[in-house]
C-alpha cells in the first residue's frame, strides 16, 4: 500500500478533527452551566488527542499533517458561524450530537473504507469507538 495514499486519507480526517476542536469551542461560547461547559471541554481535549495521534501517524509516514480544516472546513465553519449557534443547553448538545455522528463518526467510518495500513486502521477504529462514547455521554446529557 503506497504512504502517499494512507497519508490523504489521515490528512482528511485530521481536518474533520480541526472542525471538530473549532465547533466545540464555537458551541461553549453559548454555555452558561459550568457543568456542560466542563463536559464539552473534556470532548474537546479529547478531539485534541486525535488530532496528534493523526499527526504522528502521517509524520511517521513520512507525510505533512495539515494544520486547519481546509477550505471547505473554513467554509462550513463560516456557515454555522452566520447562521449562528444555539443558546440552550438542549440546542448547543443536540447540534454537537449531530456534529459527532455526521462529521465524526461519519467521515471516519468513510476513511476506514478506504486505504489504510494496519496501524493507520487501529488509530481510526479506536478515534470511531471514542467518538461513539462521546455521542452516548451528550446523548446521556440531554436525558
Amino acid at each position: 500500500m503506497e504512504n502517499n495514499v494512507v497519508i490523504k486519507e489521515l490528512n482528511a480526517l485530521l481536518k474533520g478533527r480541526y472542525m471538530g476542536i473549532h465547533a466545540y469551542e464555537s458551541y461553549m461560547q453559548n454555555v452558561k452551566d459550568d457543568e456542560l461547559r466542563k463536559d464539552l471541554q473534556q470532548i474537546q481535549q479529547n478531539h485534541k488527542e486525535h488530532a496528534n495521534l493523526l499527526a504522528e501517524r502521517i509524520q511517521k509516514l513520512g507525510g505533512k499533517p495539515v494544520d486547519n480544516p481546509g477550505i471547505v472546513g473554513n467554509v462550513k465553519e463560516l456557515v454555522s458561524e452566520i447562521k449562528g449557534f444555539p443558546d440552550t443547553k438542549e440546542g448547543i448538545v443536540q447540534g454537537l450530537i449531530d456534529g459527532e455522528n455526521t462529521y465524526s463518526i461519519k467521515m471516519s467510518e468513510d476513511i476506514v473504507r478506504g486505504d489504510l495500513d494496519d496501524e493507520s486502521l487501529k488509530i481510526v477504529e479506536k478515534i470511531i469507538d471514542e467518538d461513539r462514547s462521546h455521542v452516548q455521554h451528550l446523548k446521556n446529557i440531554l436525558h
